[in-house]
């Protein structure tokens, strides 16, 4: 006999109007006789909120869950939370997008049970996504230390520049003025580090880019380096401070803390349509190089 299937299913709980969407994802597991598990808060959402009939499931009360396959129902940012709690489990991660562009999201609520039938008859592949991990010299970050984006230093509040020496494998690259530094992964790439000027890596590139936040100089360009290399950043601040965004889990570090940056010993898997490439989605989510321009524009009038 085969054994059911468990899901877990991860949700945004500032999204009232996706309840129908929710009630089909429900009868399509129980269709195929999985096993829900739902994270708490967003089971409170759903039967509180919504007052959603739920059918028997198990709650997520902490990261010690066991299943087949983790639903992410919401934008991005609840697919990096997702990915956060899956952690190292090596459980394969589908993203139905309730949001607004959904990139790491990509599949869509009117599809959801086609996507999972896909999924139960093995028609859905799976694409291995890199991840970093952030130590500190002092102490241990305060979130989660691995990130599926990017890791970001940045001045805080509305202090003056930073500065960020930057060593490669132990060897000086150089000092960044800056209102930041973002280091990505090919998945981070399309994100934060594309929106100042970050070039797209493709997915399996293996690589690690370093783009800088509002340099102070115009010499300054992204740099893309092997995933096998270890990044020492070192950062002062006249206030003695500054911001470190983990996925966008923000704190607070002091400037006498260096942080290392490396590949993580284990990748997040992201479940991908057969038929759609990362090109196809380049071009439909972000519009690569389309032209909206009809016509020239009209020379101005001299009368």
């Amino acid at each position: 006999m085969t054994k059911a299937k468990r899901c877990a299913i991860f949700g945004n709980t500032y999204q009232p109007k996706n309840s129908a969407a929710v009630l089909k994802l429900f009868d399509t597991l129980v269709r195929h006789d999985a096993v829900p598990l739902v994270d708490r808060p967003f089971f409170d959402f759903l039967s509180r909120e919504l007052h959603i009939a739920i059918p028997a499931c198990e709650l997520i009360t902490d990261d010690a869950f066991r299943a087949d396959l983790a639903v992410s129902m919401g934008g991005d940012g609840t697919f990096l939370t997702t990915a956060m709690r899956v952690g190292e489990k090596q459980i394969p991660i589908l993203g139905i997008n309730t949001g607004r562009l959904g990139f790491l999201a990509g599949f869509s609520l009117d599809d959801i049970a086609a996507t999972l039938d896909d999924f139960f008859s093995g028609r859905l592949r799976q694409e291995a996504c890199s991840v970093l991990q952030v130590d500190y010299s002092e102490g241990e970050p305060q979130a989660y230390p691995f990130a599926l984006n990017e890791v970001a230093v940045l001045k805080r509040d509305n202090s003056s520049m930073i500065s960020i020496r930057v060593d490669i494998d132990g060897e000086y690259l150089t000092t960044y003025q800056a209102d930041g530094l973002i280091v990505n992964t090919p998945t981070g790439s399309t994100g934060y580090a594309l929106s100042v000027g970050g070039p797209v890596m493709l997915p399996g590139s293996r690589n690690i880019g370093i783009v800088a936040v509002a340099p102070h100089g115009l010499t300054v360009r992204p740099l893309t380096l092997p995933d096998d290399q270890e990044i020492t950043l070192t950062v002062k601040s006249r206030n003695h401070n500054f911001l470190v965004a983990i996925d966008g889990r923000s704190e607070a570090c002091e400037d006498t803390n260096r942080l290392t940056i490396r590949r993580a010993p284990y990748q997040v898997h992201v479940l991908k349509h057969p038929d759609v490439s990362f090109l196809h989605t380049l071009r439909e989510k972000l519009l690569w190089g389309s032209d909206t321009r009809t016509a020239p524009l009209a020379a101005p009038s001299l009368g």
